[in-house]
């Protein structure tokens, strides 16, 4: 199939019940539907995030360039699938010549359901026994014939997008796998489908419980956590080389891990999930535990308890989440604060009005040194265009500045000038030490003051409205859109539940998969 059609018969299909693969959808599906783990979607055109995640339905729509890459990959998978004959054994059957009608029916009926992950139209069926027949036919080869096949359903709209037009058992079984799996369904789905089961929420339910038990069930988790808290912006991080030279990929890469673990741990032990924010401890290798100041774990990323004075708490205490949301000399209280309303309180907050300056006065003003602070309360709090949002975010920020870029506590804030290239042959650096105040509070919550990471992540622990924001946030994940007013009544009953269950992730997952909402045509 031709890039362009695919264009076309794409947008022909998009409306609200119709979601593209993400990526890591894509590459999940192939290697459970083919067997290959080349992970081709490494190299597709990147997505967009929307709504902090990826997989939005308002951003599915396909570029020629993106209709260019399924085409490219689909030639080569199915290339590969058989290289070296029928390795990976997708025909059911031993073909007994090279247009043996009955077995073509076979491996298309069987690979069509599960590339389609539905049963094929009598039609369908027909135009894709027809074309293996033509091919192989042509090239003398039964398997050409099935190559072609393959090639054929990965460009179609009803492989690359999730068309869930009916609440059938199929599309129940579809949703399920890729909201608790991020891939394909496997056997036992595609069973309970056929078997007309997968209708009433006793039978969702026992499905979701069997499908957390497994090893996909934490690729999805992954999945989950990486977007919602934004590993992309920690690996894309730039941190100034003459102030941090501890920042390097490998010490990224532990940062994320750390979450990760924290999330697992929670997640897979039944722990409250809530936790994530008020942990006193962490999962550190050694360079972490350099970074943090405290004793390495035994084994890399073992569990480690927070020293008693520690200002650390949960996932505000990770790097992961200190670097990411600072700048390549300094922290930012803005970006912090933001991070914190958006993700953990799921509050929107408008962007900058048009041609506004948002530039922060120099660290040096009349040769007084300023902390960052100071800097901002001059800009952003007194600049009534810029004081409606930075009300509200900045406080919290100034909270988390005894963390700097990387995620080093200080007591106090260390800054450093640098001479400009003119000046570098008789000027040195200038070395500061400010007094830093980090008074704050979330400004609309009540009795929300806090002065440190820990505090902050007491005060988000037993927040309802931070609760509410866990289910909304893994709704927006699994359903591909921002809930509306429709789904107001399920989510509160899946909170409810998720609240009775003393914030069992594993529960509220199950809660979700049972609503109406899931049960629904999405």
């Amino acid at each position: 199939m031709r890039a362009s059609f695919l264009v076309f018969a794409a947008a022909s299909l998009w409306c609200a019940d119709v979601r593209r693969l993400t990526h890591s959808q894509y590459n999940n599906t192939v290697r459970d539907l083919l067997g290959d783990r080349t992970k081709p979607a490494l190299h597709f055109p990147a997505e967009d995030f929307v709504d902090g995640f990826k997989g939005q339905r308002q951003a599915q729509t396909i570029s020629p360039l993106l209709a260019e890459a399924y085409s490219g990959a689909a030639e080569k998978l199915a290339r590969n699938a058989f290289r070296f004959g029928d390795r990976r054994e997708l025909i059911p059957c031993r073909p007994s010549a090279a247009t043996d009608a009955s077995c073509a029916k076979d491996f298309v009926r069987r690979f069509g359901q599960r590339a389609f992950r539905r049963p094929l139209s009598q039609e369908e069926e027909a135009e894709f026994i027809a074309l293996l027949l033509k091919e192989a036919r042509r090239a003398g080869q039964f398997l050409a014939g099935a190559q072609i096949v393959v090639e054929a359903m990965l460009q179609s709209p009803n492989f690359l997008f999730r068309i869930d037009r009916s609440s059938g058992p199929f599309e129940i079984a579809s949703r399920l796998s890729y909201a608790l799996w991020d891939t394909m369904p496997d056997e036992e789905l595609f069973r309970s489908a056929t078997a007309g089961e997968l209708r009433t929420p006793e039978e969702i339910e026992t499905q979701a419980r069997r499908m957390l038990q497994s090893a996909f069930a934490r690729e999805a988790l992954n999945e989950f956590i990486s977007q919602w808290m934004r590993f992309d912006r920690l690996f894309s991080s730039v941190k100034d080389r003459r102030l941090y030279t501890d920042f390097v990929p490998s010490l990224a890469e532990a940062m994320a891990e750390e979450t990760r673990r924290l999330a697992y741990h929670l997640v897979w032990n039944d722990r409250s999930f809530m936790e994530f924010f008020s942990a006193d401890y962490t999962f550190a290798n050694a360079d972490l535990a350099n970074l943090y100041e405290f004793s390495a774990p035994a084994q890399p990323f073992g569990l480690v308890k927070y020293p008693p004075d520690s200002e650390r708490a949960g996932v505000l205490g990770h790097g992961l989440f200190l670097a990411q949301t600072g700048k390549p000399e300094e922290s930012s209280p803005t970006e912090r604060g933001l991070f914190i309303r958006e993700h953990f309180l799921c509050q929107d907050v408008p962007p900058p009005p048009p041609g506004v300056n948002s530039t922060l006065p120099p660290f040096l003003i009349d040769s007084k040194p300023m902390t960052n602070r100071e800097r901002m309360t001059t800009v952003h709090l007194a600049n009534t265009s810029c004081a409606g949002c930075h009300h509200i975010i900045d406080p919290i920020g100034f909270g988390l500045e005894r963390f700097d870029t990387v995620g080093r506590w200080h007591q106090k804030q260390q800054l450093t000038i640098f001479p400009t290239k003119d000046q570098r042959k008789t000027v040195k650096p200038q070395h500061h030490e400010l007094e830093l105040d980090t008074r704050a509070s979330i400004v609309g919550m009540p009795n929300s003051g806090f002065s440190s990471a820990r505090e902050l992540g007491r005060i988000l622990a037993r927040d309802p409205g931070c609760q509410k924001c866990v289910v909304r946030q893994w709704f927006r994940f699994a359903f591909g859109r921002r809930e509306t007013t429709n789904d107001r009544a399920d989510l509160d009953r899946v909170f409810e539940d998720f609240r009775r269950s003393e914030f069992r992730f594993q529960e509220m997952v199950v809660s979700l998969m049972k609503s109406g909402t899931f049960r629904r045509v999405q």
